[in-house]
């Protein structure tokens, strides 16, 4: 008999050591024990950030560092007999974890024994639930913090956390939402040196090089989707990020993408590029070209346009009046043959599709986007194809006087999402501004830990790791449902939720142009009312009978969640962001101001004021006791 131990044997040992050190904490600090936490006294001018509150959750549950704006406390009860026999023990052996101990002769005559910050007492939170609620600023909570009665009940005194910047005419919070949620549950680290040097030098070649697309002869996009940093599905654009950048997608005259018969569409990804000329009713659509991830050409063909055509727009779109002559192939026709090959379920690649689904008057939400995928240097504006190409790929495209070919095109934008792809969302970014990414999510799985992302099915799969799980929800009532079935579960030991209701209800009061043009005019007489033109104050909204029973069932759901928690569980609620509804409807208002009835400089001054009270958002933070 071999005198060395099998492999399984090891591994057995090594988990069972684990669970021992585990548990021995817990038999150092008594089944009774509690945990608590306590925030330091802050800097000056010091304002938690996003990354401040993932920090807190990573350190409790994973291997990241101790946050210097809060630590755990434990109270352990010891019976009064055994107290004194045991106060040397406990001192030899807590001194060389603990960052500190508290033992006073009146601690031990109330039979218990406090012990302030240390690692080890992480395993005293057996889970944390983090819920995202957007549209909560520092204003509002205070002004229906009786209403809201049980954050503070079950989480004390918020801290305010500076969500996001918003930008007021250059910039944009094009995806402020989407950043904050980002912010959460996305890892970022500077990168070593020498890592950053070997992850993807193709980023650091010059334009005239360009960067290689993945090598699709000698790797299959199955091969490629195995050794990928993100999901495809992670840099798909999200419902906020398609309504900013123009895509009609829920427009009642057009055609939609039908889920695949199978649930699986024969082609996960197409590239779409399309040329259009000018009619007597503007643009209209003269050739379709569909590209599937291997480069083979699917769909090719020209479109008769059904109106008279006043210029070709050949220098742009290469179409000229010969190669239409006997085209018959009318709009509908293309409809028809277009859907037949792009399902509801296909990721669609593009640069600035919002004009190609136009002209094809088709609505589609899966998309990837290379104009929004490369961010320009200064912000707001994006990057043309042709520069991307020239910079990425290492070629010229469109340059010539023949015009676009969208052959060419679909192509080139398919290798820059490939790219992208493959290197990660830091890909094209200079080394200097380079983070390395992780999920929070696959950070946790790697200390051992479960969780569950409850969400919006384009969030749930985006941010969802290997090992978590993705559990969709279409309302808040259903995530709290959801929610508390994952609070029970032992097995799941960080849980993600959104309650966004009342983002929702924010939205749809920015959209009713009427009563929003009646609450700027009152925000206006109030910031320049001469009484009150030496202090600043926040603007306050009247509160709705509707916003208040929102605010009521956002407080029930809160309650709910807590009173299901078990013993020292954590309960995390961040708002992100205030109202950046209202933000993006008076910076588009500013745009495009022709009413002068509102003065420009009253209007800068009311939106600098709602940026400002939109930046801060809060957090709650509370132990289950």
């Amino acid at each position: 008999m071999s005198c060395e131990k099998s492999s399984t044997e090891t591994l057995d040992e090594q988990k069972s050591s684990k669970d021992h050190k585990a548990n021995s904490f817990f038999d150092v600090y008594g089944p009774q024990a509690k945990a608590d936490i306590v925030f330091n006294k802050p800097e000056a001018n010091s304002t938690l950030n996003l990354q401040d509150v993932q920090g807190l959750v990573t350190w409790v549950l994973a291997d990241g560092f101790m946050p210097s704006w809060a630590f755990i406390k434990v109270m352990c009860f010891i019976p009064f007999f055994a107290c004194f026999p045991l106060v040397s023990l406990y001192l030899y052996q807590m001194h060389k974890h603990l960052s500190f101990l508290e033992y006073t002769k009146e601690n031990l005559c109330l039979m218990n024994l406090q012990i302030l910050p240390a690692t080890h007492n992480k395993p005293l939170i057996p889970k944390v639930v983090m819920l995202y609620v957007p549209g909560l600023d520092a204003s509002l909570y205070l002004s229906q913090s009786k209403v809201l009665k049980s954050f503070k009940e079950c989480c004390g005194v918020p801290k305010p956390v500076l969500a996001l910047r918003l930008f007021l005419f250059h910039g944009s919070c094009v995806s402020d939402g989407n950043q904050t949620i980002d912010a959460l549950l996305t890892c970022k680290s500077k990168r070593k040196r020498e890592v950053a040097e070997n992850i993807s030098p193709k980023i650091t070649q010059s334009s005239e090089q360009g960067a290689e697309a993945p090598n699709k002869e000698t790797m299959s996009f199955a091969d490629l989707k195995k050794d990928i940093p993100f999901p495809i599905s992670y840099y798909t654009l999200s419902d906020k990020e398609l309504e900013e950048n123009g895509y009609c997608y829920e427009q009642p005259e057009f055609l939609s993408t039908l889920p695949a018969p199978s649930g699986t569409p024969p082609h996960e990804v197409l590239a779409l590029d399309c040329e259009m000329c000018i009619t007597s009713e503007g643009f209209e659509l003269t050739r379709v070209t569909l590209v599937d991830v291997e480069g083979q050409v699917m769909l090719d063909k020209l479109v008769k346009p059904s109106n008279d055509i006043i210029d070709y727009n050949t220098r742009y779109s290469g179409i000229t009046c010969q190669m239409l002559e006997d085209v018959t192939t009318t709009l509908k026709d293309i409809q028809e043959e277009f859907l037949k090959l792009v399902h509801k379920e296909t990721i669609l690649v593009g640069h600035s599709l919002e004009n190609d689904l136009l002209s094809l008057k088709i609505n589609h939400k899966l998309v990837i986007d290379t104009a929004v995928l490369y961010k320009h240097p200064r912000g707001s504006y994006k990057a043309a194809l042709r520069v991307l190409s020239r910079k990425f790929l290492g070629r010229e495209i469109q340059d010539s006087d023949n015009g676009h070919d969208s052959v060419e095109d679909a192509k080139a934008t398919l290798e820059l999402a490939l790219l992208k792809i493959k290197n990660g969302p830091d890909f094209g970014i200079p080394q200097s501004q380079q983070l390395l990414r992780r999920k929070l999510l696959s950070v946790l799985s790697d200390s051992g830990k479960g969780s569950s992302i409850i969400d919006n099915i384009s969030i749930a799969r985006r941010y969802a790791a290997e090992l978590s799980h993705t559990i969709p929800v279409s309302s808040d009532d259903e995530a709290l449902s959801k929610a508390i079935k994952e609070v029970r579960n032992d097995k799941v030991q960080f849980i993600w939720t959104q309650f966004a209701e009342l983002y929702a209800y924010l939205r749809k009061q920015a959209d009713d142009s009427e009563e929003l043009n009646k609450k700027l005019a009152e925000m206006i007489a109030l910031l320049t009312c001469e009484k009150q033109s030496n202090s600043r104050k926040s603007i306050k909204f009247d509160i709705t009978p509707e916003l208040k029973d929102i605010l009521g069932r956002m407080n029930r759901r809160v309650k709910s969640i807590y009173s299901n928690l078990p013993l020292n569980a954590m309960l995390i609620i961040c708002t992100g962001h205030g109202n950046t509804a209202i933000v993006q409807r008076v910076r588009k208002i500013l745009s495009e101001q022709t009413d002068a009835s509102m003065p420009r400089e009253n209007i800068v001054k009311l939106l600098e004021e709602l940026q400002a009270q939109a930046e801060v958002g809060l957090c709650f933070v509370g132990v289950k006791h």
